[in-house]
Parts: C-alpha cells; sequence; structure tokens
C-alpha cells in the first residue's frame, strides 16, 4: 500500500536530511581531510625547524671558517713577513746565520788535488786527490787548510766564490797539529775576503758555532751547532793526539776539512778537522783544531815553512811490555831514554840513557835508561804524548821532565833547544 506524506512532514525530512548530511560531510573532513592538514602543517614545521637549524649550521660554520681565517691570515703574515724581500723580519738568530755566512762565506775556498801513481810500464798517471775546504786568512793568498787535505797532493787547486780557480802551491804544513798553509797569486784587480781569527780560549759548551765548507762538494755550505765540548784529546790521522780540541754537533763530512769554524760573530775560532763516526758521515760528533793553536802554528808556517818546536836532544824509544820484561823495567809505559847527545840539553838537565844494547826489530836501542812519564803537567805514556807535551813549546823554554829510574820517580827541569 503506498504511503502518503504531507507537504510539511517533506519539508521536515528533508531539512533532516540535509542537516545529516552535513554533519556526515563534517565528520569525514576531521577524520580524512584534518590529518592530513596537521600532517602538512606538523611537516611544515619540521621543515621550518631544520631551515633553522641549517641557517644556526652556517652560522657556526661560518664563524669557524673565519676564525681559521683569522690564525691563516695571521700564519700567513708571519710567513710572507719571512719572505717578501722588502719588509724581512727575522728572528734574532736568523739574523746572526745570515750575517755571518754573508760575511765569511766568499773566503772559503773549495780544494781539489791531482795525485800522481805509475801504470805497469812506470809511467806517471795523473788521477784525481782528495778535496776539501780552506779559508782564506791572508789578501795575499794564504789559505789555511788541514794537512790530510792536501797530503800526497802532486797539484792543489783552490775554487773562489765567483767559480774561478788558481793552483796553489805549499807554503808550509805541520803533521803535530795536522794543519798547512797554501798560497795562490790573485790577479791584481781581484781583491780577496778574508777571515780573521777569533779568542778559542774564551769558549763555553753551549755556545753557537757555524761550520762553512764544501761537504760532497757542495760549495760554501753553512751548518750550525753548538761547542759541545772543550780540550778534547784526539789522536789525528797521522797518529799525533791533538790537544784542546774543539767538540761540536753542527754537521761535518767529507770535504769539510780544513774549513772554518765560526762564533756569531764571523771569527774563525777552529779548523774542521774530523768526525767520529761509524758510517763516515757526520753523526753530530766532530772536532776542529782550536783558533788558540792555529795562530801559532801558521805564524811559523807562513814565517819558516815548519813549526819552531822546543826538543830534547836525546834518542827515544817508546815503552812496551815486551821492552819492560827484557830491560827489568818497573814500568811498561812512557819513553825509554835510549841514548843522550854529549853536551845536550838533556845531559846538562841530567837524563841519563841506556847501557845495555839490544835490537827491537830492525832498530839498535839501549835498555836501562831513565824513563819520561810526565812532561809539565802532561802525562807521557808513549810517543804521541810526547809529542803533544811538546807541540807548544818553543826554543829557550824550560819544562819539567818527570823520570823513573830504576823504581824512583824523579823530576828536573830542561830548556828546550830547536
Amino acid at each position: 500500500m503506498k504511503k502518503l506524506y504531507t507537504k510539511d512532514q517533506v519539508i521536515f525530512r528533508s531539512f533532516i536530511s540535509v542537516l545529516i548530511c552535513c554533519l556526515l560531510g563534517i565528520l569525514c573532513y576531521f577524520i580524512f581531510l584534518k590529518p592530513e592538514s596537521v600532517k602538512k602543517d606538523q611537516f611544515n614545521d619540521k621543515k621550518e625547524n631544520e631551515k633553522i637549524q641549517e641557517e644556526q649550521k652556517n652560522e657556526d660554520e661560518k664563524s669557524t671558517f673565519d676564525l681559521q681565517s683569522q690564525i691563516f691570515h695571521q700564519n700567513t703574515t708571519q710567513l710572507s713577513s719571512v719572505t717578501v724581500d722588502d719588509s724581512l723580519t727575522y728572528t734574532v738568530d736568523e739574523l746572526q746565520n745570515i750575517n755571518v755566512y754573508e760575511a765569511c762565506n766568499e773566503a772559503v775556498v773549495n780544494i781539489n788535488t791531482k795525485v800522481t801513481s805509475y801504470d805497469w810500464f812506470l809511467e806517471p798517471v795523473v788521477k784525481d786527490g782528495g778535496s776539501g775546504s780552506g779559508a782564506i786568512i791572508d789578501s795575499r793568498g794564504y789559505i789555511l787548510t788541514n794537512v790530510h787535505v792536501i797530503q800526497g797532493a802532486t797539484r792543489i787547486y783552490v775554487s773562489l766564490f765567483d767559480g774561478s780557480q788558481y793552483e796553489a802551491e805549499i807554503v808550509g804544513q805541520d803533521l803535530d797539529s795536522d794543519l798547512a798553509v797554501i798560497k795562490f797569486t790573485p790577479p791584481e784587480d781581484v781583491k780577496l775576503s778574508t777571515i780573521s781569527f777569533g779568542d778559542s780560549t774564551k769558549l763555553k759548551v753551549g755556545q753557537k758555532v757555524i761550520a762553512i765548507g764544501n761537504p760532497f762538494g757542495m760549495e760554501r755550505t753553512m751548518t750550525t751547532g753548538i761547542v759541545s765540548g772543550i780540550g778534547r784529546p784526539i789522536q789525528n790521522s797521522n797518529k799525533r793526539i791533538i790537544r784542546n780540541m774543539i767538540q761540536t754537533d753542527a754537521s761535518i763530512n767529507p770535504g769539510n776539512s780544513g774549513g772554518p769554524l765560526l762564533n756569531t760573530k764571523g771569527q774563525m775560532i777552529g779548523i774542521n778537522t774530523m768526525i767520529m763516526s761509524s758510517s763516515g758521515s757526520s753523526a753530530g760528533v766532530g772536532f776542529a783544531v782550536p783558533s788558540e793553536t792555529a795562530i801559532r802554528v801558521v805564524a811559523d808556517l807562513m814565517e819558516f815553512g815548519k813549526v819552531q818546536r822546543g826538543r830534547l836532544e836525546a834518542s827515544l824509544v817508546q815503552m812496551s811490555r815486551r821492552i819492560a820484561q827484557y830491560s827489568g823495567a818497573k814500568i811498561p809505559y812512557g819513553m825509554l831514554v835510549s841514548q843522550v847527545v854529549k853536551g845536550s840539553n838533556a845531559e846538562k838537565a841530567g837524563l841519563k840513557g841506556g847501557t845495555e844494547s839490544a835490537y827491537y826489530g830492525n832498530t839498535k836501542i839501549f835498555l836501562g835508561g831513565d824513563i819520561i812519564v810526565q812532561i809539565d803537567n802532561i802525562p807521557v805514556r808513549n810517543l804521541a804524548d810526547y809529542y803533544s807535551a811538546l807541540e807548544s813549546k818553543k826554543p829557550g823554554d824550560f819544562v819539567t821532565i818527570h823520570i823513573n829510574r830504576n823504581g824512583e820517580n824523579l823530576s828536573m827541569k830542561v830548556e828546550l833547544v830547536e
């Protein structure tokens, strides 16, 4: 049966239907559309936060970069102050090095030698010899170097800072100090730079020193170090003991021999002579002949061609255990007085020679004489000690000689002769 509604009922039902649809629409909005919006807002908020954090990070990085840039700029400024030519600022140590090198390097020469040998047909063959360094000590062309640099040379050549080369000749050499003076003749229009001597007696351990030489042929190389020790007695290549050697940790290598060891005033306080090394290269233990010795030796070499040393007029033999056992001597060390020259300074002082002849190898000696064990305050145990004790003595000097005579210790004064 068909149901009929009034007009009012139709309007009411339509209103209710529209209202329900609106409520359903609102409900659907909040259920489905609103979360997307919130999610979007949350995403936007997150993005905004990330943007803020990114900006903060950029600020921090910028601050860090600015700080690093400032530090780098400061360092660059410091470095550029060292390398820019017209506005240089150096440390005191650097200035000393630079000033000494510029003042002295032109007076350091490279020395090369030629030696002559013979082939199977006894024909002379000239070969390259040794090389080393030297210091110009006189504007007339006098050069101070080591004996072992020029020893055995038939020709000697010196090279100056400008590359010019000259042949030199030996003026004099002294095996006891390992010092030699050579000379070349410079052209009249050439003015030579020279190095003056300093006072090695005032050196202190820890004092800065500078070495200039030609290690491995690298001309006028400068190295620096300190005085590591003073008063070192060192035996040189000629088996002579050089006393009062200067020990230094300035790098000294083959080719440095004969070069100057300088103080910070540019004065030569030593002549680089040898190194102590198992490899043959620098190990931080180098030795230089003190200028105190060099001044005295050079004066004699330039005037006489040799060193004028006082000597004892007696025939001496180095003691050994074999000689002591054979002769019945009480001590196996020192210098045995084999013979005394009649009317000599040794005889006048009271020294006695031996009386019993014997052969020591192919040499005839006399046993039973006095045994020299000390000269002044220097103990004498062998020939090297004996030469070393007299190294600084001149003719006319008096020395006190301490001897052992048949087990009795005696001493006497002796005037040395030439």
